[in-house]
């Protein structure tokens, strides 16, 4: 008797029949690649971000690709960076035209002529003492070289007592007293002093003269005679400047520095060196520029004759005719 037939058929595979694997989870969607750069440029480059997402949503409409959010992310990002930038920029422009505006109102040494067809002009402000005056002065180095060389002064605390200190400046067409303020403008003199004690002024030019009706003028103090010249320092304003807020609009406005003045030049505040002006005649100026002296009697004499020989070009500012040499300016 054979063996008996084998029990049944083989057995099925393990697992889903064979027709069944098409019919597992579907593949993942992909994933948009204009969404991702749209999220990516909105950081980078905002714009591009905003014009990347919206052609990514146009694509992933039609494709039904995966991305949507990512889109709409750099969609959002690149608006607000753009309406930030846009801000920004908006309040940069406003800022820099008033910073403009006022750096115009304080440009130049001595205007070349500030007369006011008449009007009243008002007096030097009466001096109110500033609580820090003289306790921190300081000398920050420029850009441009000394025109001669020359230490800066000594910084920090300086003293206001004496409140005077007397000066000799010799010309080679005369003598010229000076009674420096030191109560009212002690960084200044600080400075003063210290570039006469050095012999910064000794054989240096005035190289400006100034015979306008309302501004009469001798200009010295640049070693190069060019006008531009320096000590390779600067220094902030004090009297009258640090009587008036910076941002008041008196600060335009000219007032009498009386005859007998003496005062710095400068490019605009805060940009003191070693040029000074001295006033023979009443001059309307605005009170951006310091007050650190006076003249004595002998020393206008000395001016008024300098001034009558006039300008050398014939105009009412420029070179004078007199060659003006400041020989020394010594401390009595």
């Amino acid at each position: 008797m054979g063996a008996p037939p084998p029990y049944g058929g083989p057995p099925p595979p393990y697992g889903y029949p064979a027709q069944q694997s098409s019919f597992g989870y579907p593949p993942p969607r992909q994933t948009n690649t204009l969404a991702v750069a749209a999220l990516v440029c909105a950081f980078v480059f905002a714009p591009l971000g905003i014009v990347f997402g919206h052609v990514s949503l146009s694509q992933i409409k039609k494709s039904g690709e995966e991305g949507r959010g990512l889109a709409i992310a750099g969609l959002v990002i690149g608006y607000l960076v753009s309406v930030l930038t846009v801000l920004v920029v908006v309040i940069s422009v406003v800022f820099l035209a008033a910073l403009g505006r006022e750096l115009e109102r304080f440009d130049g040494a001595v205007p070349d002529d500030t007369a006011t067809g008449g009007l009243a002009v008002d007096e030097l402000p009466k001096f109110d003492r500033p609580a820090t005056l003289g306790s921190n002065c300081q000398y920050p180095r420029t850009a441009e070289p000394s025109s001669k060389p020359a230490k800066p002064p000594r910084t920090g605390r300086v003293p206001t007592d004496p409140a005077e200190v007397s000066a000799s400046m010799t010309t080679s067409k005369g003598d010229i007293g000076l009674q420096l303020d030191n109560a009212k403008a002690p960084c200044t003199v600080n400075n003063f002093a210290n570039l006469a004690q050095q012999g910064f002024f000794d054989d240096t030019p005035c190289h400006r003269l100034t015979t306008a009706v309302h501004l009469g003028v001798l200009q010295c103090g640049d070693p190069s005679g060019t006008g531009i010249g320096g000590p390779g320092y600067q220094f902030p304003n004090e009297y009258p400047t640090n009587q008036y807020r910076l941002s008041d609009p008196a600060l335009r406005s000219p007032v009498r520095y009386p005859r007998g003045t003496l005062a710095m030049a400068n490019a605009g505040v805060g940009t003191n060196g070693s040029q000074f002006f001295l006033v023979y005649e009443d001059s309307q100026l605005p009170p951006t520029y310091t007050v650190f002296g006076t003249i004595d009697q002998t020393g206008l004499t000395t001016l008024g004759k300098i001034a009558a020989e006039g300008v050398a070009d014939g105009s009412e500012d420029g070179k004078p005719v007199a060659d003006v040499v400041v020989e020394s300016i010594r401390l009595d």
